[in-house]
């Protein structure tokens, strides 16, 4: 369950939800297309699932509009072991890139000499959904905005 670890923390959170409207100054033009401040987009709630080599992973990233963030990520292995994890940080945007420095990993602060981060390259494909890509480690991403009760 440890080697889960690193993939949890790599793996940044979950947007899109039709139980919340797009931010203030957000004028939305269509499906695809906005007008306004990226940033104003991301602070909610967001939904993040993928599958691979058996294992599935639920991801609900919460990011907060005093860009202070916490995920709660829940891991299922092909025998449907379960694995739970829940973290805390903070969060900015640098006008290309969503960074998230985490500074609770499941209870416990990370260790000094290897502080984790995550940073993606993001695109919204409208106020409720983006994608990123994270240029270090090759992850792609696909974040969905969900009602801020939603469960892992």
């Amino acid at each position: 369950m440890k080697v889960w670890l690193p993939a949890a923390l790599l793996a940044a959170g979950a947007l899109v939800s039709t139980c919340q409207a797009p931010g203030t100054g957000i004028e939305v033009t269509s499906a695809t297309g906005f007008v306004g401040d990226p940033e104003s987009l991301l602070p909610g709630t967001w939904l993040r699932e993928s599958k691979a080599e058996g294992v599935t992973t639920r991801r609900i990233l919460v990011l907060g509009a005093d860009h202070r963030f916490r995920e709660a990520v829940r891991v299922v292995d092909a025998t449907g072991r379960t694995a739970d994890y829940a973290h805390e940080g903070t969060w900015l945007y640098d006008g290309t890139n969503l960074k998230r420095k985490y500074t609770s990993v499941n209870g416990q602060p990370p260790s000094r000499l290897n502080l984790p981060f995550a940073t993606f390259q993001i695109s919204f494909d409208s106020p409720r959904e983006f994608r990123g890509v994270d240029h270090i480690h090759g992850n792609e991403i696909h974040y969905r905005r969900v009602a801020s009760d939603t469960q892992l």
